[in-house]
């Protein structure tokens, strides 16, 4: 028998309104088979709101380790003891070579991504030369993570060719100070402010199952939604030894699908991004996530653990009936 709640709060959003945060929490209460009704309701959402291609992107870890600032599950905080490779920019050659890597296996847009509350301004000079060369010789959409960032350096990225700027929220702000001390939450809007002024879109997400409520997810959804967020990252911890989150329990997969699913309602045109921890935290339930509402992806490695191999991501998505 088909669930009430879900056919209104579906028709709701496929009619073009918004659903409350009190709505969402009504879907959270919802378990064994209704999840299943819940993902093909998210499902049909994004085929409707937000079409059945999937975006595909895939960065480079630019700069390695040392970060000055204490985020709990962050291998590359130098304030833990986590096993991480340390090093400073890499050269344009290697930096290009994996871009082109990712352009021929499929990726759509390519990010270099660099470690720490910011990056020096000689760092930054040596990135605007490498994107500039990007520009001219790839087809990829451009993107940039370089932590935070002035307006003045957002409109030098937009002179380069970058046309998207991805910076967490990471969390809810209720939540943040237990993850974060080292800089605000209201620090990491004003990044994405500044971007978005600059012309760029942005993309932002953040990480779920470490400690947070389901409230504190749909927090994050609708701060995600109120700053018009179009590119949102779902990444799941992965607890990697020697950070202050290593004993972090996993969330059920079905929790973590249900909050996938509920995303999707909270933001019906945004490109969901499935991003680091997927594989560990879903296992044989991975390929749910693209029925629950998921509509983009992040492939080949992530900054501190290894991706699946990007023809495989390719082939689950082309299996499901979604378009690459």
């Amino acid at each position: 028998m088909s669930n009430h709640l879900i056919d209104c709060l579906e028709n709701k959003v496929l009619s073009g309104e918004d659903i409350t945060i009190d709505e969402a929490k009504e879907l959270a209460q919802l378990e064994g088979l209704d999840l299943y009704q819940l993902f093909a309701a998210a499902a049909r959402i994004r085929d409707v709101r937000a079409g059945k291609n999937v975006d595909l992107c895939s960065i480079i870890n630019a700069i390695s380790g040392n970060c000055t600032e204490d985020c709990k599950y962050c291998a590359q905080s130098g304030h833990y003891q986590a096993q991480v490779e340390i090093y400073g920019l890499l050269d344009e050659e290697t930096i290009l070579a994996r871009a082109r890597q990712m352009e021929a296996a499929g990726a759509a847009r390519f990010s270099l991504v660099t470690s720490g509350r910011d990056i020096a301004e000689e760092d930054f000079s040596k990135v605007l030369a490498i994107y500039r060369r990007l520009a001219l010789e790839t087809n990829l959409k451009l993107c940039a993570s370089l932590g935070i960032i002035t307006q003045e350096m957002a409109e030098e990225l937009v002179k380069v060719g970058v046309i998207m700027y991805h910076h967490n929220l990471e969390t809810a702000a209720s939540y943040f100070p237990q993850i974060c001390t080292t800089h605000t939450y209201e620090e990491r809007v004003a990044t994405i402010k500044a971007a978005q002024r600059a012309g760029m879109e942005v993309c932002s997400g953040g990480i779920i199952s470490m400690g947070e409520s389901m409230e504190q997810r749909f927090e994050l959804a609708f701060a995600l939604k109120e700053l018009g967020i179009n590119s949102v990252p779902i990444n799941i911890l992965h607890p990697i030894k020697g950070t202050a989150l290593e004993g972090q329990p996993l969330l059920p997969p079905l929790e973590i699908l249900k909050t996938i699913a509920i995303f999707r309602f909270i933001l019906p045109e945004a490109k969901l991004r499935f991003a680091g921890g997927r594989e560990n935290a879903l296992g044989d339930l991975l390929a749910l996530g693209y029925m629950a509402g998921i509509n983009a992806s992040l492939v080949g490695s992530y900054l501190t653990t290894s991706g699946r191999s990007v023809a495989a991501d390719i082939k689950l998505i082309k299996d499901l009936g979604l378009v690459v």
